[in-house]
């Protein structure tokens, strides 16, 4: 179920673990810079970012910031769909992809900005 609104956000944020806090903020200013007018909101446990002119927060959906076990990753719900030329995404689901942060320095990778921007652009046929 989601949770909407500032509130929400602030509440995920304040629940992360400090060593990781770093990381998650060093994401959340690759993706606002990268698509600065997605919507942010609490989906799933995590922090999702999705296009509302595209569809909701599974359609339109660019990417999420997970914070599991210690661990924080960029997963990507359509990322079969994502050339990924840098060998970024890791996985084997179905359609999900995600890229495993283990440092501010990895979330500040320019590939990975370049595929929070491919995400972003993903096209549905109607």
């Amino acid at each position: 179920i989601p949770e909407d609104g500032e509130g929400a956000v602030g509440r995920f944020l304040d629940d992360v673990d400090p060593t990781l806090r770093p990381v998650v903020d060093a994401l959340r200013a690759v993706v606002r810079r990268t698509v600065p007018d997605a919507e942010e909101t609490v989906l799933w446990g995590g922090l999702s970012y999705h296009t509302p002119w595209v569809g909701g927060r599974v359609k339109g959906s660019i990417c999420q910031i997970v914070v599991r076990k210690g661990a924080v990753r960029l997963d990507f719900i359509h990322g079969v769909r994502l050339a990924d030329p840098d060998g970024l995404l890791e996985g084997d689901r179905l359609s999900k992809r995600y890229v495993q942060m283990r440092s501010v320095e990895d979330a500040r990778r320019p590939a990975l900005g370049r595929l929070i921007h491919e995400a972003s652009a993903v096209e549905f046929l109607p």
